[in-house]
């Protein structure tokens, strides 16, 4: 059964990279039709958590969609890591002749590398689009409901005072320790507590890391044991966190982000919050969230669809 489609609101649409399949068949699920030279709803907007690009096989085809939808009033989108990423790694050095703001080093070249040979490294369209990256905001407040790539930080928001990244903010954000690269860093990136001497696990890709991602969506005490993103293998200690990155999100508008590749039909929500990243490049489905101005999150609003020609209806909670 199709998922409800007459009422007005948005369709929080998670990570794409690069999936343009996925997106097409889950706009299409969506009621979102070719129209005005754009794919629009009748009656709701999408709204796109960023990490539009890298990994995916057709990411040009993804840029396309989403641009032309943003142009014609039917979506908005806020930037994803990889955008700010992208547009770091595009962008020269001020003082530094022959080096980027995000260095050409062989691990972030293996991490953009797809983007650049379906681009054009260097070319006009590459150019053109690192300068629409710049025109997404880092968060969007649409009065009702809340919309961020990966943590909704209210501080950091109010130290750069404007959710578009200029260029003197990209240069601060881009040099570490400065109050700019941690703000952009909760931000897009989400925060991150050291863990205790001795404890330490490899990422997705391998990469050995003694820092690890804070919930700061959970709204009990911060502790090692649940309040950190590690892979299921690592098990740490129930210790209390002393140096909160963030406080814990408990204000009452309900605020959508991705980033954290979750895997459905494991929900990751509470009643405020809800993550719509379900690892879409990486065998998982891309998913939406479809909000009508409900002000707590509605697990049955879920709505995934597979790269492949059949979709995932809305998700239904299995009974506890």
């Amino acid at each position: 059964m199709d998922p409800p489609i007459d009422q007005p609101g948005y369709d929080i649409v998670g990570d794409i990279h690069g999936s343009a399949a996925a997106l097409e068949h889950l706009l299409h699920q969506l009621g979102y039709r070719a129209s005005d030279r754009s794919l629009r709803h009748k009656t709701r907007q999408a709204v796109f958590v960023g990490d539009l690009i890298d990994r995916g096989p057709d990411q040009i085809r993804v840029l396309s969609i989403v641009r032309d939808m943003i142009a014609t009033g039917a979506a908005y989108a806020v930037m994803g890591n990889h955008e700010f990423n992208a547009m770091a790694y595009f962008t020269p050095h001020p003082s530094r002749p022959h080096e980027h703001l995000r260095q050409h080093t062989p691990k972030h070249i293996a991490q953009h590398n797809e983007f650049l040979k379906q681009i054009g490294n260097g070319s006009a369209d590459h150019a053109d689009v690192v300068a629409w990256f710049a025109t997404l905001p880092l968060w969007l407040d649409l009065v009702d409901l809340r919309v961020v790539h990966a943590c909704w930080d209210g501080s950091a928001m109010a130290g750069l005072a404007s959710a578009v990244v200029s260029p003197d903010v990209l240069v601060a954000a881009s040099t570490r320790g400065s109050d700019a690269y941690r703000w952009v860093e909760h931000l897009c990136k989400g925060p991150e507590v050291r863990l205790p001497d001795g404890f330490d696990f490899l990422d997705k890709d391998g990469n050995r890391r003694v820092e690890a991602r804070f919930r700061w969506w959970e709204s009990r005490p911060a502790n090692f044991m649940y309040s950190c993103e590690t892979p299921g293998d690592v098990d740490l200690p129930d210790l209390a966190i002393e140096a909160v990155p963030v406080m814990p999100y408990a204000d009452a508008l309900p605020v959508f982000f991705g980033h954290y590749w979750r895997t459905w039909p494991n929900i990751d929500a509470t009643s405020h919050t809800a993550c719509v990243d379900y690892s879409a490049v990486r065998g998982g489905p891309l998913v939406a969230y479809r909000w009508s101005g409900e002000r707590t999150i509605d697990p049955s609003h879920f709505v995934a669809a597979h790269a492949a020609s059949h979709v995932v209806g809305p998700y239904v909670a299995e009974p506890v």
